[in-house]
């Protein structure tokens, strides 16, 4: 299977806006679906927002207008736009391939902190 790399991670003032982005080994033009996770200390991980093959989109209702799910087949990268962070968005975020098996990136650490 394909490996997945996080970046993008980072400190940020509520507000304020990072881009992640997930690096993928091999193609992702015909997986099905990939999507962005996150795990809060303490909490389980929850799916923030997937991208489609088709370029379909879906979003938690906690992140519907701050944040944004892209992706650039020819790159093999999958991004996710975050804007107007909330302390509520600090999480490590994981990048996933939706599909029985799928893989997992290692993780990126972001923290929203005044």
């Amino acid at each position: 299977q394909v490996q997945l790399v996080e970046s993008g991670g980072g400190l940020v003032q509520p507000g304020g806006s990072l881009r992640l982005s997930c690096a993928s080994s091999g193609s992702i033009f015909n997986i099905y679906a990939m999507g962005w996770y996150r795990q809060a200390p303490g909490k389980q991980r929850e799916l923030v927002a997937s991208i489609t093959s088709g370029s379909g989109t879906n979003y938690a209702d906690s992140v519907k207008g701050r944040f944004t799910i892209s992706k650039d087949n020819s790159r093999n990268t999958v991004y996710l736009q975050m804007n107007s962070l909330q302390p509520e968005d600090t999480a490590v975020y994981y990048c996933h391939v939706i599909d029985r098996g799928g893989a997992w990136g290692q993780g990126t650490q972001v923290t929203v902190s005044s």
